[in-house]
């Protein structure tokens, strides 16, 4: 009985990755939005209803191609190259992220783009999981290396007294909990910088530019490193906790 259990649990895991397979090229082919479950059965030669089987609702099916999405692009800017000589942990893992969202415009849409009609993923899930780990990649690059004291004494002096009161009150164990205020509101800025900059180029809106699209990218992100860098006190005092975030991502409701 264990026997035949798991010839069928290794039948159903083939199956399952080649229907993935098969969605996650008809997205690359002709976005999220279009995706079928008729046409992916179609193309595996199977019925639509053996298909539920599997994935009950094309929701099933998004979610974990959403989920191999993040995950991919957070390797990507964990072993990401940076150009030349001086390059920093910021300026590797920027470039990691930019190259997969070049290379996989549709995928990057999918997680990033416009929500989709009827997709909400489930809190606390699967894709909060692979968000957390992209958070995770940005914050060691930016922050590895500074105390608690110094980040809590990050040169942030726009932040209105509300939004200190919000940045402190996030839970430890969600987002940014764990940072100081003023090294939150540095991180969501510098993400918000980095990953605008990836959408404007990703979507075609610096075309204008050409082929020196990537000096403008790393001139901005090394820029961007130098102004935080002079925002934190160099002084050195007491260990940042080892509960460092690793979700500060925020997931849209596709």
């Amino acid at each position: 009985m264990t026997s035949q259990r798991s010839v069928r649990e290794r039948r159903r895991a083939v199956a399952m990755a080649e229907i993935l397979a098969t969605a996650r090229r008809h997205v690359a082919a002709q976005g999220a939005a279009a995706l079928s479950l008729r046409a992916v059965a179609r193309e595996l030669g199977m019925t639509v209803q053996a298909l539920y089987h599997y994935f009950p609702s094309k929701g099933h099916l998004l979610t974990p191609l959403i989920v191999e999405a993040y995950e991919e692009l957070a390797a990507a800017a964990e072993t990401g190259a940076g150009h030349g000589r001086g390059s920093t942990a910021l300026l590797v893992a920027a470039e990691g992220y930019r190259a997969w969202a070049l290379e996989n415009v549709q995928l990057f849409h999918l997680i990033y783009g416009t929500p989709l009609p009827h997709y909400r993923a489930a809190p606390n899930g699967p894709t909060t999981s692979a968000v957390r780990r992209i958070s995770a990649v940005f914050h060691r690059a930016l922050f590895d290396g500074y105390t608690a004291d110094q980040l809590a004494r990050a040169d942030a002096p726009d932040l209105s007294p509300a939004l200190r009161r919000r940045l402190e009150s996030l839970p430890e164990q969600e987002e940014l909990g764990a940072l100081p205020a003023p090294a939150t509101a540095l991180f969501i800025s510098a993400w918000g910088h980095m990953h605008g900059l990836v959408v404007l180029e990703v979507f075609g809106h610096l075309s204008f530019i050409g082929a020196e699209q990537s000096e403008i990218f790393r001139m901005a992100m090394r820029n961007l490193e130098k102004d935080i860098r002079q925002r934190v006190p160099s002084e050195r005092k007491r260990p940042l906790a080892e509960n460092a975030p690793e979700d500060f991502f925020p997931q849209k409701d596709h």
